[in-house]
């Protein structure tokens, strides 16, 4: 027969927590035993490095200036212009170190006057090629035209 009165207070669940607390003794006995543990002092690690190539020393330049009034110079030394190749030669002819020998392949720096006609620089480009020379960087002068 089932009681279904009213007011009856039903009793709370008891947890005992005495054998887990034993369990987890236990297991904390097994890890402390069977693992080992070492001290270090310090940490070796081995950071990256980056190293640059090194270049050995400065290119050879040649400065090859045109100005505004029609005029080419060669590292500092005015050049009649009479041709493309003429004005090759006297590039190939500034290509020697001051011991005589010929540099392969020097930097050709074109230093031109913001007032300079463009066909002078396509001519020291152009003496360029007929030189032989391939490595080329420019600069320009913003100065008043004189």
């Amino acid at each position: 027969m089932m009681d279904f009165r009213r007011g009856r207070k039903r009793e709370e669940p008891e947890i005992n927590l005495i054998p887990f607390i034993d369990v987890l003794l236990v297991v904390l006995i097994f890890l402390m035993v069977s693992t080992t543990y070492s001290k270090f002092t310090e940490l070796q690690i081995t950071l990256p490095t980056a190293e640059a190539e090194k270049q050995a020393e400065k290119p050879f330049e040649i400065n090859v200036t045109v100005d505004a009034k029609g005029n080419y110079t060669v590292n500092n030394t005015p050049v009649a212009f009479t041709s493309v190749a003429g004005l090759a030669q006297d590039m190939k002819n500034a290509a020697r170190t001051p011991e005589g020998q010929v540099v392969a392949s020097p930097v050709i720096i074109v230093n031109a006057d913001q007032f300079a006609m463009h066909q002078m620089v396509i001519n020291v480009l152009e003496a360029a090629r007929v030189a032989g020379y391939d490595k080329l960087t420019f600069a320009a002068q913003t100065g008043a035209a004189k």
